[in-house]
C-alpha cells in the first residue's frame, strides 16, 4: 500500500509542477518550478531503483540544463512578454484539441500495452548494474536514434547561437 501512495504523491505533484510551469508569466519562476518538478522525477527514479537514472537527473537536468535555461532567460529582454496579455481567446479550442490527441494516443496505443517482453527481466538487470544495462542497449540497439537525437541538439545549439548573435547585432 505504501508503494502505492509514494507513487500516487509523486505522479499528482508532477502533474500539477508541469501545469505550473507552463502557465507562469514570469519565466524564472518557471524554472524554479521545474527545478522542483526534476526533483521529484529524481525521486521518482530512486523509488523505482534505478540509482544512476536519478543521479543523471540530478546532475544534468537539475544542474546544466537548469542553469542553461537560466542563462538564455537572463540573455533575452522579456519585458515586453511580462506585460503583454497570457492568454488568448482561443485557449477553450487548444485544450479542446489537447483533449482530443490524448485520447486519440490513447485509442491507438492502448491495442500495444501488452507488447513483447525483452531479454532484461529484473533478475538480469540485479544481475548486471543498471548502468551497464542502460549503456548495453542505448549503444547497441539504439545507437542511431541516439545519434540522430545528438544532431537535432547540435542543430538546436547553433540555431540559438545564430539567434542571439542577430539580435544583439540588431539591439
Amino acid at each position: 500500500m505504501l508503494p502505492k501512495i509514494f507513487f500516487g504523491y509523486f505522479s499528482v505533484v508532477m502533474i500539477v509542477l508541469s501545469i505550473l510551469i507552463i502557465t507562469r508569466r514570469n519565466p524564472v519562476h518557471s524554472v524554479l518550478w521545474m527545478l522542483a518538478l526534476f526533483f521529484h522525477i529524481a525521486a521518482l527514479y530512486l523509488f523505482l531503483n534505478a540509482e544512476f537514472l536519478s543521479a543523471v537527473q540530478l546532475i544534468l537536468y537539475a544542474g546544466a540544463i537548469l542553469v542553461l535555461f537560466l542563462f538564455v532567460i537572463m540573455m533575452l529582454n522579456l519585458k515586453e512578454e511580462l506585460t503583454a496579455e497570457r492568454f488568448i481567446g482561443e485557449w477553450p479550442i487548444g485544450v479542446a484539441l489537447g483533449i482530443s490527441i490524448l485520447m486519440f494516443i490513447y485509442f491507438a496505443i492502448s491495442k500495444f500495452i501488452q507488447g513483447p517482453t525483452g531479454q532484461y527481466t529484473i533478475e538480469a538487470i540485479k544481475k548486471e548494474t543498471h548502468t551497464k544495462t542502460i549503456g548495453k542497449v542505448l549503444y547497441t540497439e539504439y545507437l542511431f536514434p541516439f545519434e540522430i537525437a545528438s544532431l537535432i541538439l547540435l542543430i538546436a545549439i547553433v540555431g540559438a547561437i545564430v539567434l542571439a548573435k542577430k539580435k544583439r547585432s540588431e539591439g
